[in-house]
This record gives C-alpha cells, structure tokens and sequence, in this order.
C-alpha cells in the first residue's frame, strides 16, 4: 500500500515545527502496526527562493517508509506512507487531519503489493491461454 496525502493548512507552526515532525515519524509507525528499523531524519531546508523552505523527514520502517515534505510559506504538505503490510490509511487521512488541519486536501491509495501484481499476471496469462 502507498498512500500519499498532499495538503494546505491553516497554521503554519506546525509545518514549521521540526519537533513535532521527528515525534510523528519516531512514534506514528508503531501505530498502524509497523516496525521502525532506523531513527527518523529530519532536516530543515532552504533553498533559493525565500518561499522554498520547510522541513522533510523520513523514518525507514522494515514494511518501506514513511515521508513528510512541508512547504512553510505555502501553508503545504506532503505526506507519504509506503507499506508492504496493509494498513488502515482512511485511520491515518483521520490522524493526520487531527494533528495538521487540513484545510484542503486530497489524498490516494495506490495498491502496491506483490500479491495484486501476481494477481493480475495471472489474470493476463489465463487471458492470453484462452
């Protein structure tokens, strides 16, 4: 599973927070269930325009990852949790929505297991053989 929530809030404290951004990463695997195998990193970046900074972070979990990319002035965020294991991604759109106030946002689950790609092989294969 990989679900990527992108997103404009309303403070931007809490883009800018790099804190709250390392204790998301270092705490939120475990509760959907996943198992963190390295301490998050997180970094401040700036880059050339004043309007392009913010802070991005990942933590690498034995199931993939889990990202985050804030954009301060823009009030924006990306979010992504990358998952071999499934999870509850409509309990993480909730989370995420209580802890960065959404005051837009969209968000989509792309099904990126081994299992539905052999799946559909062997739909195709049974097609072909027909």
């Amino acid at each position: 599973m990989h679900l990527i929530v992108d997103g404009f809030v309303s403070q931007r404290q809490v883009l800018e927070d790099e804190k709250a951004i390392y204790k998301f990463l270092d705490e939120y695997p475990a509760r959907i269930g996943m198992t963190k195998i390295f301490p998050p990193q997180v970094f401040r970046y700036v880059g050339k325009k004043k309007e392009d900074w913010g802070i991005s972070g990942i933590v690498f979990i034995a199931e993939s990852h889990l990202s985050i990319h804030t954009f301060v002035e823009r009030l924006f965020v990306n979010v992504d949790i990358f998952s071999c294991k499934d999870f509850d991604a409509e309990q993480v759109i909730r989370d995420l929505q209580a802890w960065l106030k959404f005051t837009q946002f969209q968000s989509k689950l792309l099904d990126r297991s081994w299992d539905s790609m052999l799946q559909q092989k062997r739909q195709e294969l049974k097609v072909a053989l027909q």
